[in-house]
């Protein structure tokens, strides 16, 4: 039974929620039934069941935004779109470099970024549409912002004064779950580019694959990548941001701005060390740039594997030692396993249709070894290259 008609998400910022949240927290597993008839002992059982949930989510949420989990709020969907805490924190940095004091938050989820802006000094109005997302913000940000109920694209024009700044980000969920596509995006597409016309500071975040043909040429296009994940592109527009300019980011410290006239790569045998570039580096177009600094060449055309003999120190990608090379297929590989008595496998792989997680389930793998190959398109064909890690970027 629902109270007062209100999602039970939103009681849990009351004071008998925070109170299931806290003893949801003693609980061993939340996600279990004994957890489940403890608090019903106790709690109305939609407002236990939130609780449980909820005490779930911040162990997950640990992961993304740290110890300050713990004291937010979340929603499913909400987690699944929040910026991780260096993330959130990056892009407040890009506005108050920006010379940005007012930002609104035009589609502010559970408020992660919010908080970051916050974080730094900034004045922030967080909008969000969906109004157990938006409840559920306004108790993330307490009394140090105003969270506005409405549609993004309904409430802009009244917010975005002269100076204020914006920052977008997208829903990009449907009715068939999470979605990259770009006719997808809740505001859409259409309303976002009206945003970057460059007259404003104006952050938007979006999936990394975003296609570079769709990238505003009044936008500097900036990927992002966290512990080796690509996270984002976020298009920038006004001051701050040099339009056309593509970047990968390497966060918290390594930035490389692609060069347009970097001269393409040749292709060619595979040497004695192997380069895995990180995913923002290749999202924007930086491999031939790379390769001219590693002195590398491509493995196999259109292959975003760097090969080269001699190992040059790099933070932009993760450099392996070659330890055997030989053509592929899978007999050859699962003979080498068994030869070799391997029992883990790392199998890493571009330009092949393969799935590593079932081949490893075929090789039927037995011992105590332990190996890592890369299975990709070389000059002559599938090659299968045995590589020990040397150094990660």
């Amino acid at each position: 039974m629902r109270h007062s008609g209100q999602p039970a998400t939103h009681l849990l910022a009351t004071a008998a929620g925070r109170k299931a949240i806290e003893a949801a927290s003693r609980q061993r597993d939340p996600d279990g039934l004994a957890a489940a008839t403890a608090l019903r002992a106790v709690f109305p059982p939609d407002l236990a069941a939130a609780a449980l949930a909820q005490v779930s989510l911040r162990r997950v949420a640990r992961v993304k935004l740290g110890e300050r989990a713990d004291r937010l709020l979340f929603t499913r969907t909400g987690l699944e779109q929040a910026s991780r805490a260096q993330v959130a924190a990056h892009h407040a940095a890009r506005f108050v470099a920006a010379g940005a004091h007012r930002v609104v938050d035009l589609g502010c989820g559970i408020g992660a970024d919010a908080l970051a802006l916050l974080d730094s000094g900034l004045e922030v109005v967080a909008v969000e549409a969906d109004p157990e997302t938006a409840s559920i913000a306004q108790a993330n940000l307490g009394d140090r912002a105003q969270v506005r109920l409405g549609d993004a694209v309904e409430v802009a024009p009244e917010l975005l004064g002269p100076g204020v700044a914006v920052y977008v980000d997208p829903a990009r969920r449907t009715g068939r779950g999470r979605s990259w596509e770009i006719g997808d995006l809740s505001p859409s597409w259409s309303f976002v580019q009206t945003l970057l016309t460059g007259d404003r500071v104006v952050g938007v975040k979006l999936g990394p694959g975003l296609p570079h043909r769709l990238i505003p040429s009044t936008a500097e296009a900036e990927w992002l990548s966290e512990r080796g994940d690509t996270v984002e592109v976020g298009l920038w527009a006004g001051p701050g941001a040099e339009a056309g300019r593509r970047v990968a980011r390497l966060l918290p410290d390594h930035r490389l701005v692609v060069d347009p006239r970097a001269e393409p790569l040749p292709v060619g045998d595979v040497g004695t060390v192997v380069y895995e570039p990180d995913g923002a580096i290749i999202r924007a177009g930086g491999i031939a740039q790379l390769g001219a600094d590693l002195q590398a060449r491509l493995i196999g055309p259109g292959i975003a594997y760097l090969t080269a003999d001699t190992e040059r120190t790099t933070p932009y990608a993760t450099a392996f030692a070659v330890v055997e090379t030989h053509p592929y297929s899978e007999q050859t590989l699962r003979a080498w396993t068994r030869e070799r008595r391997i029992g883990a496998l790392e199998i890493k792989k571009r330009g092949l249709e393969l799935d590593p997680a079932i081949l490893r389930r075929r090789l039927k793998l037995r011992g105590p070894g332990s190996a890592t190959v890369i299975l990709t398109r070389g000059t002559e064909g599938a090659v299968m290259i045995v590589v020990r890690r040397v150094r990660e970027g």
